[in-house]
């Protein structure tokens, strides 16, 4: 029997996690049972969202349990076999991260092709990241030709994906918001966005009117708080927001303010929604077939942060809270 290394949630956190928060074991593979493989993990992504599933209390998804292991997307070879149409060395997607072995019931698992994308692809551009960009900016926000869209946190994951699918999809003009000089000047030079700006250099909302003298069309969310606000104030009548995620918020012991210009949403009949990507599954076909081409013909860009080793995942999710990643945050765990 092979062991390998989980890590658990040791307690929950009050405010930014901390170190105190997890747990290294050592714990024998698991053996499979019927209609289940067990697969040894190559590569695993954190996210934003692990922040809500350490709290308690109820939500989009259970949260995490205290002494168990967490979960997340990860792509890992098949080690062993009790599925028909699963086969060692067979590559599977699947959520059960932040482990080395995990033993996964092959109706949550999807086979992949390392010959059509790099394993880590698949946690990203083709995974849970690219159809939340996808689903929410065409489904949710509706952007059209010749919009201006808006996007907070556009230097990450999903962000930075947002910005090349409205180019693509002819928007008129694209601005992101990053936390740091650098990470602008990836927005403009790599990812295509037509403007940037760094969040600490003044106040957004100046920036963005700045930046966005017509107004904007489509706010893509990631951040909350100050970017929601200087959204509402830039927004032209009609414009729809795609409230994705509020990572300025996630680490807050007691609620924060809402923005102070909500009049505005009845004002200028404005569309605000918040989504789940698991709730968009019906655009999935189109997403696979308009990303996927765009990827296989080189007009997606996109940058990896890999950290190595299972045991510095924690770091890696550690570092995602504070941005310190560009575009999507991956631990190499094989």
């Amino acid at each position: 029997m092979s062991k390998g290394l989980e890590i658990r949630l040791a307690s929950r956190p009050q405010g930014l996690p901390t170190m105190e928060n997890f747990d290294f074991v050592e714990a024998e593979a698991p053996q499979p049972g019927e209609g289940e493989v067990l697969v040894r993990n190559l590569v695993m992504s954190v996210d934003p969202y692990m922040r809500g599933r350490m709290n308690e209390g109820k939500s989009y998804v259970p949260p995490f349990e205290v002494g168990k292991a967490l979960q997340g997307g990860a792509v890992g070879e098949v080690v062993t076999s009790n599925a028909e149409g699963y086969e060692p060395g067979d590559l599977v997607l699947h959520m059960l991260g932040w482990r080395d072995y995990a033993v996964v019931p092959t109706k949550h698992a999807t086979k992949v092709d390392a010959n059509v994308a790099p394993p880590s692809a698949y946690l990203y551009v083709l995974g849970m990241p690219g159809m939340t960009a996808y689903a929410g900016l065409v489904d949710v926000a509706e952007q059209k030709e010749g919009d201006v869209v808006f996007v907070s946190g556009a230097a990450g994951a999903v962000g930075s994906l947002v910005g090349q699918i409205a180019k693509l999809r002819g928007a008129k003009k694209v601005i992101g918001s990053a936390g740091s000089p650098e990470k602008v000047k990836y927005l403009l030079d790599e990812a295509g966005f037509d403007a940037a700006f760094n969040y600490h250099d003044g106040p957004v909302r100046k920036q963005l009117a700045e930046a966005a003298p017509e107004g904007i069309d489509v706010y893509f969310d990631n951040v909350g708080g100050e970017h929601l606000e200087a959204a509402i104030f830039a927004f032209n009548d009609f414009g729809r927001a795609a409230e994705c995620g509020m990572i300025s918020q996630y680490n807050n012991e007691s609620p924060q303010p809402g923005p102070r210009n909500l009049m505005m949403i009845v004002q200028k009949r404005l569309k605000v929604q918040g989504f789940i990507v698991g709730d968009h599954a019906h655009v999935k076909d189109a997403f696979f077939s308009e990303v996927g081409t765009w990827l296989a013909e080189g007009k997606i860009n996109y940058r990896e942060t890999v950290v190595e080793g299972l045991r510095n995942a924690p770091d890696a999710f550690l570092g995602l809270m504070r941005g310190d990643n560009t575009g999507k945050m991956l631990v190499k765990i094989a």
